[in-house]
Parts: structure tokens; C-alpha cells; sequence
């Protein structure tokens, strides 16, 4: 009953698309458990880059089952492009399942998302406008569509009335914004659930049908901890819960069944949109990350604030997930530096602080407690083995594995599969 999970330990964008899709190869089955079409991940495979937003990383494997678990929020106009598009460049998507349970983001979602970002004005969350939020607020409220209902048409016409007149009305009265025509929502989602309806099942019960099984199933987060709705940095956080917990809710597997965590980690720290980041650089150095590493976002192209390694933040996703093993991942993006920083903690209003901090106010005005290690400056790109690497460089990744009090597992340096130092063996 082999099952292992791979989710974010920092705000995102840590390259987990690469350690599941490395991880993929062993797997029998791959399952995305939260988020939507809102996070990206970025899989090179010879040299040549796929660009995932809800499709499993798994995907690029052939004979491998891709689950989208009930927790993802799904567009299904988006979703079948992807299918399309993997298709059309000969990759095989007939494993795919995606969950009756799953609900579904429908127009009005990306338009009140878009809204609500522009009223917020200067408290702005930085949402990626593609209705995630507005489609779990409907989840919550218990108004929403799940993939079950856009398969019976007669259910889909009965809810999607009664939620346009609700939806529009909100738009005009609130936004002053058009609302959408019954008809021709229901018959741009009809549509869709025609070409969707082949992949649709309970997923759950194939997961747990597969784990009885002894098949291998990698389950993959979006996001990460830092943008978890309850733990990260609210309300700078996405609508979901990416830590590991929520496997359970977004899959539909028991704790029981999880056997290990992989804590996906970048050499440095990013962060897209709003709120506070304490190691943020200003300066040429942070320059030189972004530049270096392509630190633009997959979906959105924006650029990514760029900082030193924060391992008070890897530490604490650590204890929310218990995660066994870190995957270091972009760690040639150093390569050239005279001097590394690394984090290892904060201070508030001159005391150590012990905890990670609830507060975005405490968060913003912390001071953090650098340690300065020597920088390696030699090319890793072509180094397989962990001993092989510099000295610097093995010292600075042990430093961050003794103050975040986790295994070093994986150590990424490049985009290839074959960048890939493995010291560890995930599934045996």
C-alpha cells in the first residue's frame, strides 16, 4: 500500500511538477488533490517543456492513471484544452479519471473573481482571476456544481437557473457588471460535459481500490504551505489546502494510507502576489535569482518576488505535513554566487520568536536571522551523485536539513529528469 505525497513546503512555484513528474516513473498512479486551473507546473522531458495546470503530472507517462481528485476545482473548458493539446502532440490521456465529486468553475466564477479583486482596491489579494476562490465559496455555501450534476442535464439546467439569478443579480446590484445568458451558459457547459463524461468516475474508490491493490500512487499538491487556506499566510493564500492533510479530504483516502511525505524545496524563496515575505530581496542579487532561474509564473507570466532560503518556513511545513524527505530543487540557480544566506530563524521586537507567526502584521516586521555560507560558484548542472557536488554546497543543504529538522531526500539540478541526485528511494 505504497502511497506518497509531494506537496509545497514554501508559497509555490517550487518546481514539484519535476519531483513528481521524476517520481512518476515508478508510480501507477498519480492523483491531484486540491487547487485548479490557477497553479502551473513546468515538466522538461528531452529537452522539451510541458506546461501543466490541472493534469496530473503523470500525464507524460504512458500506461500511468492521472486522477483530478474531488477536492481540484474544475474549468472544464480549460481541462479539455489541456487534454487537447497533450493529445495533439502524441500523449496518450486515456488514464485519465476525473471525479464526479469535483465541482466545477463556471463563468460567473471568473467573473466575481476578477470583480472582487478590483473593489478590494489596495488590499488586493493577488488572485490569478480565473474564478478558484468564488468556485469554493460556492462549495462552501452548498450552492455549487459538481461534475455529477453537469452530467445530467436535467439537474445542471435546474441548478444553473436558480444560481444565475442569483449570480446576476450580485453582478449588477454590486459590480454594475452584465450578467449571463441561461441558455447560453447551458449550452456552452452541455458541450462540455459530452467530451467529459468518458473520464468521469468515483475516483475515490478507484484510489482506494488501487491501494487495496499494492499499486504505487503518488499524490500531487498545487500550491503549497504557505498559501494553505487555514496555515499560510491568511489571507494571502489560495481557497484550498495544499499540506499533506489534505489528501485525505481532497482524494478520498484514509490518513492511514499515506506512508510517506515529500516537502518540495527551492534553493532560495519565491513568492507571487500580495503579503508579507521577510526574505525578499531588493537588490541586484534578487536580480540575479529571477533572472537566472526564470522566475515567472507558468499561468500567469507575472514575476516572482525573489528572496534567500527561509528554512523557518520549510521547518514549519515540516511539522504541518510530517514530511519524511526534502526534494531540493533548483539548487543551480546558486551555481554562480560568492555567498549564500540562509534563514534560521526571526526575531520580533528584538525577542527569538519560537513559532511561526499567525500574524501578518508580526510576519512583516520580523527580522530575520541570517546565516552566511560561502557559495560554491561551479557549474552543477552535471552532477549525479550527491557526494559529487562542492563541499559549499553540500554544507549549505545539511545546514537547511538541521534547522528545519528534515531528511535531505532529493537534490534537483536542472530542469532534466536526469538532473536528478536521488539519496533516498521514495517508493523502495
Amino acid at each position: 500500500m505504497p502511497a506518497v505525497v509531494v506537496m509545497g513546503t514554501q508559497w509555490g512555484d517550487e518546481g514539484k511538477g519535476k519531483i513528481v513528474d521524476y517520481l512518476a516513473e515508478k508510480a501507477d498512479v498519480v492523483a491531484r488533490y486540491q487547487g485548479g486551473n490557477n497553479a502551473g507546473h513546468t515538466v522538461v522531458v528531452e529537452g522539451k517543456q510541458f506546461k501543466l495546470q490541472l493534469l496530473p503530472s503523470g500525464i507524460l507517462y504512458k500506461g500511468k492513471t492521472c486522477v483530478v481528485g474531488n477536492g481540484v476545482v474544475v474549468d472544464p473548458g480549460v481541462i479539455l484544452k489541456e487534454i487537447k493539446g497533450m493529445q495533439s502532440q502524441g500523449i496518450d490521456t486515456s488514464g485519465l479519471k476525473i471525479s464526479n465529486r469535483a465541482h466545477v468553475i463556471m463563468p460567473y466564477h471568473r467573473l466575481l473573481d476578477e470583480a472582487e479583486e478590483t473593489y478590494r482596491g489596495d488590499h488586493k489579494i493577488g488572485t490569478t482571476k480565473r474564478g478558484i476562490g468564488p468556485c469554493y465559496m460556492d462549495k462552501n455555501s452548498r450552492c455549487g456544481i459538481r461534475i455529477v450534476d453537469l452530467l445530467d442535464e436535467e439537474e445542471f439546467s435546474d441548478k444553473l437557473k436558480r444560481n444565475l439569478e442569483a449570480k446576476n443579480h450580485l453582478l449588477k446590484a454590486v459590480y454594475g457588471l452584465e450578467g449571463f445568458d441561461y441558455e447560453t451558459v447551458r449550452k456552452e457547459y452541455l458541450g462540455y460535459a459530452d467530451e467529459l463524461r468518458a473520464y468521469v468516475c468515483d475516483t475515490s474508490a478507484a484510489l482506494n481500490k488501487a491501494l487495496k491493490n499494492g499499486e504505487k500512487v503518488l499524490f500531487e499538491g498545487a500550491q503549497a504551505t504557505l498559501l494553505d487556506l487555514d496555515h499560510g499566510t491568511y489571507p494571502y493564500v489560495t481557497s484550498s489546502n495544499p499540506i499533506a492533510g489534505g489528501v485525505c479530504v481532497g482524494a478520498g483516502i484514509g490518513p492511514t494510507k499515506i506512508d510517506k511525505v515529500i516537502g518540495v524545496v527551492k534553493a532560495y524563496t519565491t513568492r507571487v502576489g500580495e503579503g508579507p515575505f521577510p526574505t525578499e530581496l531588493f537588490d541586484e542579487v534578487g536580480d540575479h535569482i529571477r533572472d537566472r532561474g526564470h522566475e515567472y509564473g507558468t499561468v500567469t507570466g507575472r514575476p516572482r518576488r525573489c528572496g534567500w532560503l527561509d528554512a523557518s518556513v520549510v521547518g514549519y511545513a515540516g511539522r504541518l505535513s510530517g514530511i519524511d524527505y526534502m526534494a531540493i530543487t533548483r539548487l543551480d540557480i546558486l551555481d554562480e554566487l560568492k555567498a549564500v544566506k540562509l534563514c534560521v530563524g526571526y526575531k520580533y521586537k528584538g525577542k527569538l520568536l519560537e513559532e511561526f507567526p499567525a500574524s501578518l502584521k508580526a510576519l512583516a516586521e520580523v527580522e530575520p536571522i541570517y546565516e552566511e555560507l560561502p557559495g560554491w560558484q561551479s557549474d552543477t548542472t552535471g552532477i549525479r551523485n550527491y557526494a559529487d557536488l562542492p563541499l559549499n554546497a553540500r554544507l549549505y543543504l545539511e545546514r537547511l536539513s538541521e534547522v528545519a529538522d528534515i531528511k535531505l531526500g532529493i537534490v534537483s539540478v536542472g530542469p532534466g529528469r536526469d538532473q536528478t541526485i536521488v539519496m533516498h528511494e521514495i517508493f523502495g
